[in-house]
């Protein structure tokens, strides 16, 4: 990735809608990512972000020749407001069917009355792509985490996304459920072991979607197809739950 020394203060940081690659499309803000996959048959959305964020979602689709109703399925990560916020909206738009994580139903019912609970090793297939689903709990107790594969110009990699990677709900007093911190560093490990070529950020820093769709824009040059990239960032994830552990222990 090219190093960039003028990039903008992240609150100005705006994401235009494009293609990721192959069928894999970004339709996110900055600040609350949001993807669809066209499947040929109609498309797989994932997450919706807050309410403010449909604008976004919306104006991204019609950027991209999409309209609502195209949008078949929408999966919700985990329960929090800044993946779910908009789920309801977006469905009664789109006559899309809402899936989330088993565990975390209950709490989204705030946002959203999911239509399908995703446990472990479920899938859903719609025309030419199925997705692959395991619990990986942690950020919370039912984050999901999904894995499927891509195809352009003959050359087919394997996407995947870690449905809740963030440490913040690792800390003492503002932990999602007892035992959150052990089961993020089992997910974590888990997730090493799954080969992924196309990194799919659960938000845009994950993956450094800013800096590489500018790389693709301006340039043409296609980072996001990276196998390291997965690697290196649930390393990094670890590290921040010890971070985490040893602040709060202090």
């Amino acid at each position: 990735m090219r190093e960039r020394r003028d990039l903008p203060p992240k609150s100005e940081r705006k994401i235009e809608p494009f293609k990721m690659f192959g069928n894999v499309y970004f339709i996110g803000s900055y600040a609350e990512s949001s993807h669809v996959i066209d499947t040929g048959e109609g498309l797989i959305m994932i997450d919706t972000g807050s309410t403010p964020n449909l604008a976004v979602v919306l104006s991204g689709l019609e950027k991209l020749g999409f309209v609502p109703s195209d949008v078949k399925y929408i999966i919700n990560s985990h329960w929090h407001h800044d993946h779910t916020e908009a789920t309801r909206a977006m469905a009664e738009l789109s006559g899309a069917k809402t899936l989330i994580g088993r565990e975390d139903y209950e709490k989204a019912k705030r946002f959203f009355d999911a239509d399908i609970l995703i446990s472990e090793g479920d899938t859903l297939t719609l025309g030419n792509t199925t997705i692959s689903f395991i619990e990986t709990p942690g950020h919370t107790k039912g984050t999901i985490s999904l894995f499927f594969n891509v195809e352009e110009d003959g050359r087919v990699v394997r996407a995947g996304m870690f449905g809740g990677a963030g440490v913040n709900t690792l800390h003492q007093g503002e932990f999602d459920y007892e035992g959150c911190r052990e089961d993020y560093r089992k997910s974590v490990n888990r997730l090493l072991g799954e080969k992924v070529e196309l990194f799919l950020g659960n938000h845009s820093w994950n993956n450094h979607t800013y800096e590489k769709s500018l790389d693709l824009s301006e340039y043409g040059e296609n980072y996001f197809v990276d196998p390291e990239s997965w690697t290196r960032f649930l390393k990094s994830c670890l590290n921040k739950l010890d971070e985490t552990i040893a602040k709060d222990t202090i």
